[in-house]
């Protein structure tokens, strides 16, 4: 079982739904990254999302686009991300670690040399944004070659034949883009997210996590009573942001912003 599986299995046993943390490595710099891990898994993080920095981020919207231009002045690049993760799994060996990003990086360092130095670095599975499943089969076979679980995206747009298609395509769990638009857009309609997961449900029975839209502990409570997974980014990359010339205390702030979130989600 992987990591991100017994995650989900030992949560689900416990009553308990997950909080996923997304931050962009490197952001604002290389040295805050890893000690910012630690915390937000201190605070109740249970699967870290870490953002591999891109020029052109597609599907983010402009906290994100900001995050991944504050991380590549400092050149942040996949093989640095990567040692990120292995410095990370120097001090912890469980919690699970997903690499979120897009194909280009990827491409460049070779899918079958990628999957074995994520695999050696400790990540737990990999979410390329714009790698549909039909053009993905080269890299997924890599990743679970290497025992990575590959995620994908399903969208509120996404049919049934195509929630089939992507969900066969996936392991670990599916990400739920709770709103049409990008990263930090709009506002949340719990109900709609709610129709939409019970659809997906009765394809698939991997975790769904939701993201996007979710800002606050209210939020973060209403999306884990009809989801597994509660995924958060703009709002903790807004806070490292706003803390970009102070980065030493930039792990506390998530750290509390997080607790918000995972103190809410337990009290429903």
């Amino acid at each position: 079982m992987s990591r991100i599986a017994d995650c989900f299995a030992r949560l689900r046993a416990g009553g308990r739904k997950a909080l996923i943390p997304y931050v962009t490595a490197g952001d604002p710099n290389p040295a805050v990254t890893v000690p910012l891990m630690h915390a937000m898994v201190a605070a109740g993080a249970d699967i870290i999302e870490l953002g591999v920095p891109f020029s052109d981020p597609m599907a983010d919207g402009p906290v994100i686009q900001q995050a991944c231009e504050r991380a590549l002045v400092h050149h942040t690049s996949l093989r640095q991300v990567l040692e990120m993760v292995r410095a990370f799994r120097r001090d912890n060996s469980a919690t699970p670690v997903v690499l979120m990003g897009y194909l280009n990086p990827v491409e460049v360092m070779g899918y079958a040399a990628f999957a074995d130095a994520a695999a050696a670095a400790g990540v737990d599975g990999v979410l390329s944004v714009d790698l549909p499943p039909e053009e993905g089969h080269d890299l997924v076979q890599a990743l679970r070659e290497h025992g990575l679980d590959p995620i994908f995206l399903l969208a509120p747009t996404s049919t049934a034949a195509r929630v089939k298609t992507i969900c066969d395509a996936a392991s670990g769990f599916v990400y739920y883009v709770s709103l049409k638009g990008v990263t930090g857009a709009a506002s949340l309609d719990t109900e709609a997210v709610a129709r939409k997961l019970k659809e997906i449900r009765a394809l698939t029975d991997l975790p769904i996590g939701v993201g996007f839209g979710i800002r606050d502990g209210a939020a973060a409570a209403r999306v884990a009573a009809v989801a597994d997974a509660v995924v958060v980014g703009s709002a903790l990359v807004n806070k490292i942001a706003a803390l970009a010339g102070e980065p030493a205390k930039i792990p506390a702030e998530v750290a509390r912003v997080l607790g918000e979130m995972r103190r809410a989600m337990d009290a429903q």
